[in-house]
């Protein structure tokens, strides 16, 4: 006798595996699930954050734009403001160059009314002067530059005695108006004193005294007008020495 061994609960649906459509049979995971959530949860925000960071880098590059555009408009306002001061610069030096050259020019100047109450001042009583001329700058080699381009003076007249001209010298040669080892006798010889205009000598018998007659050299001083301001207020010329210290007062010459 055989007997049947019927088991019914298998055939039951809840007791039954799953079957994809082409029969196979589909196991479902039993356990801890976690790690498929992760996974699924990974899976959907990883696009996202790689969304997010592309959208965060294309801001930033656009932020970067900006601002190397706006640093481009400074540099080229800067740019443009280097330029300019740069010919201000320029004009300055320019400017500086042409005041100190007509300073440099002003400040040689030698006013004659200065040089000729010097000489008053210093001229013996018994040398006496008859005339007095400028001379142009005396060169020391052929071709060569004028060590004094300021020249000089000629002084003639008639002394007393050779003592007198040479005391007349000397005395020439203290002048800061003048430079002392540039001046010297250039002649010097025994005259007869010139006799009066309306006078008449026709027929005297005593001979007219004996006079020396002399010519004098001098080269003017290279010191600067600046450097002479308080011989210029002893002669008188208040007109330059105000000139010279209102330059003082700019800065432009040296006090």
């Amino acid at each position: 006798m055989y007997s049947l061994d019927i088991n019914f609960l298998k055939d039951r649906p809840q007791n039954q595996q799953p079957k994809d459509k082409n029969g196979i049979k589909i196991r479902l995971p039993v356990g801890n699930l976690t790690p498929i959530y992760l996974g699924v949860a990974l899976g959907v925000i990883f696009p996202g954050l790689v969304s997010g960071g592309w959208w965060l880098l294309q801001a930033k590059n656009l932020e970067l734009e900006q601002k190397t555009a706006q640093l481009d408009q400074e540099n080229k306002r800067l740019d443009t403001a280097i330029g300019n001061i740069k010919r201000i610069r320029q004009e300055t030096k320019q400017v500086k160059t042409e005041t100190q050259a007509l300073v440099t020019v002003f400040d040689q100047i030698r006013p004659w009314s200065a040089m000729l109450q010097d000489l008053r001042d210093r001229i013996p009583a018994s040398v006496q002067i008859e005339t007095i001329k400028q001379t142009p700058p005396i060169t020391a080699d052929k071709g060569q530059p004028s060590p004094n381009p300021a020249g000089g003076i000629e002084i003639s007249g008639l002394a007393r005695s050779f003592n007198d001209v040479n005391d007349f010298l000397l005395t020439l040669q203290q002048s800061r108006f003048l430079k002392s080892t540039d001046s010297r006798i250039i002649t010097a010889e025994l005259v007869n004193a010139p006799l009066p205009p309306n006078s008449n000598n026709t027929n005297a018998s005593i001979p007219p005294p004996q006079v020396v007659k002399y010519t004098i050299q001098a080269s003017l001083s290279d010191i600067p007008a600046s450097d002479l301001i308080r011989e210029l207020e002893q002669k008188g010329t208040v007109g330059l020495v105000t000139r010279i210290r209102s330059i003082q007062q700019t800065g432009v010459i040296s006090k």
